[in-house]
């Protein structure tokens, strides 16, 4: 069946490269795959546990022992550090988050998984789901918020809630690093399937090289950036892109991709699979209405 946000063909025939590991591409290349396009993937970003681990833990000991108001989740990643920290202590995630303690995230992915392992989220926004979307819907009292990010996290949510009246104690919950992490520091845990999609086959992995060949023959339509690391990286080791249009998740991967003089063909106004298959769409689409 097509696709509601995708005109009918579309996609038929597309070759879309997703910035993303095999595991973590999975909802994406299957519904890509569905329509009609080939789904390739380039690692380019990874995770690492957090080097404070005891700060980490101490945070986690504070949440759980309800010393904060809120919990904010601001990416996938940090959900899966949850789920690992909760096996160590033999638990589950639920479990860190006691009953009194809401929890807020920043997009739909992240609240699917979040609620899939037994934590309910209490708020997130809708129409712009980025750090600034929830921080303009950030009505609380003055609060505690535990705010465990990525070590490259920029300061917008942090000074956002802050600038709201919240008391923000950031952690930091992981590291980014350049693909590939090292293996016995990899946060690696399983999580739901972000969008309940089944994986129909893992899509093909494209080593640099293969991906800039690629590149130079002008076999690749379009490139999906799924954050702003990811953009850094394209800028860092796949310019130029030719053809290849740039797509990006949402609106702080297309900002940074403009500050780095990437010419940005769409960006998804949702971050979920369904939002990025709607962007490209609307390029080809367009594209085929000017032919």
């Amino acid at each position: 069946m097509p696709h509601p946000d995708a005109p009918a063909g579309t996609l038929g025939g597309r070759r879309v490269l997703i910035t993303r590991s095999v595991d973590r591409a999975g909802p994406l290349a299957a519904l890509l795959g569905s329509l009609g396009a080939e789904p390739l993937v380039l690692p380019l970003i990874d995770f690492e546990r957090a080097a404070d681990q005891p700060a980490l833990d101490a945070a986690l000991d504070a949440l759980a022992a309800g010393g904060f108001d809120w919990l904010v989740v601001s990416s996938i990643t940090t959900v899966r550090m949850l789920v690992e920290k909760a096996a160590e202590r033999g638990t589950t995630p639920a479990a860190l988050v006691p009953a009194g303690t809401r929890v807020a995230t920043i997009g739909p992915s992240s609240r699917w998984i979040l609620e899939a392992a037994g934590i309910p989220v209490a708020l997130a926004p809708v129409d712009i789901q980025s750090a600034e979307g929830l921080v303009d819907l950030w009505t609380a009292a003055p609060e505690h918020v535990l705010l465990p990010q990525a070590d490259i996290a920029g300061p917008a949510l942090r000074d956002g809630l802050a600038a709201k009246g919240a008391d923000v104690t950031p952690v930091v919950a992981y590291h980014t690093v350049d693909y590939p992490a090292r293996p016995e520091l990899r946060l690696e845990a399983e999580l739901p399937s972000a969008v309940g999609l089944s994986h129909h086959g893992s899509p093909r992995e494209l080593s640099q090289l293969q991906t800039r060949r690629e590149l130079d023959a002008g076999t690749l339509d379009a490139v999906v950036a799924v954050s702003p690391s990811a953009a850094r990286r394209i800028a860092a080791t796949l310019l130029p892109l030719g053809r290849c249009r740039f797509i990006a998740i949402g609106r702080p991967t297309a900002a940074e991709a403009a500050a780095l003089g990437i010419p940005v063909a769409a960006t998804a106004q949702v971050p979920t699979p369904d939002g990025i298959v709607a962007a490209l769409g609307t390029v080809f689409a367009n594209e085929r209405n000017t032919v």
